[in-house]
């Protein structure tokens, strides 16, 4: 873990000095849908600027003993590209305790040690858990936990998510890293989501930009109805609308994998 931190410490040096910047919600078209018949797509926040948040979404290229895989780890998770090569991993939540989620191409069966960490602005470990990998590749989820410390609003948090493919602690890990902001919604779409279905939260939430709970509620909602064609269009639209469409037909993965 070290040499990942290493790799990272000029992006991590940002957070003890970023200036903290409150998205401002987006009001619905339409409040009384009961189903969605339109595609929803993620209007995604601009991530702050000065200086960016940097991050990984993709895993990287095999190494050691990292089995080959067709797709990458990665990161379901918006990101903005700018030139030359700068990439932006950034969302938002409106939990103390959030989801992230990934496409693990990685089975039990590759033994590979596999750890999500989550930190402060002053680079410190707030939540640091081994992963089980799953029975097989799939789209899993990582709960930040009640007894764990939760995220203040308007505070700014890098998480990781490693893969292990050598014994060395000097060997490179396979990993994925953003940055994550706790917000504060407006009163009126508060209420909005206390009377809005699940679906339509997933609408109010992928609207205004929020990214954790827009992709948890309509992940649950596939995970409740597995053969529903209208949500299986909906996740595909989800992914393709922030560029990873190639991971939007991967299983969804229980809890227990």
């Amino acid at each position: 873990m070290r040499l990942l931190f290493g790799l990272t410490l000029s992006y991590l040096g940002f957070l003890t000095s970023q200036t903290l910047v409150l998205a401002t919600p987006i009001p619905m078209a339409s409040h009384n849908l009961k189903t969605l018949s339109q595609q929803v797509n993620f209007n995604p926040p601009k991530p702050p600027a000065d200086p960016p948040p940097g991050g990984r979404v993709l895993g990287g290229a095999k190494r050691g003993s990292c089995p080959q895989v067709k797709q990458d780890l990665t990161a379901l998770v918006p990101f903005t590209q700018e030139p030359p090569s700068v990439t932006n991993v950034w969302s938002l939540t409106t939990s103390a305790h959030p989801t992230f989620w990934f496409y693990v191409p990685y089975s039990q069966t590759a033994n590979l040690p596999a750890m999500f960490v989550l930190q402060d602005q002053q680079s410190k470990d707030l939540y640091k858990q081994p992963i089980a990998l799953p029975n097989h590749p799939g789209i899993i989820s990582v709960s930040l936990p009640a007894n764990a410390p939760g995220l203040a609003v308007n505070q700014q948090y890098r998480w990781f998510l490693t893969f292990a493919c050598e014994t060395q602690e000097d060997s490179p890990p396979i990993y994925v890293e953003g940055v994550i902001q706790r917000v504060k919604l407006s009163r009126e779409i508060t209420q909005e989501l206390q009377t809005a279905t699940p679906l339509q939260q997933f609408a109010i939430y992928a609207q205004n930009g929020i990214w954790h709970e827009a992709i948890t509620t309509l992940a649950k909602l596939r995970q409740e109805h597995p053969q529903d064609p209208a949500l299986k269009t909906q996740w595909q639209n989800l992914l393709a609308s922030i560029r990873l469409g190639n991971v939007a037909t991967e299983p969804i993965l229980s809890d227990k994998h």
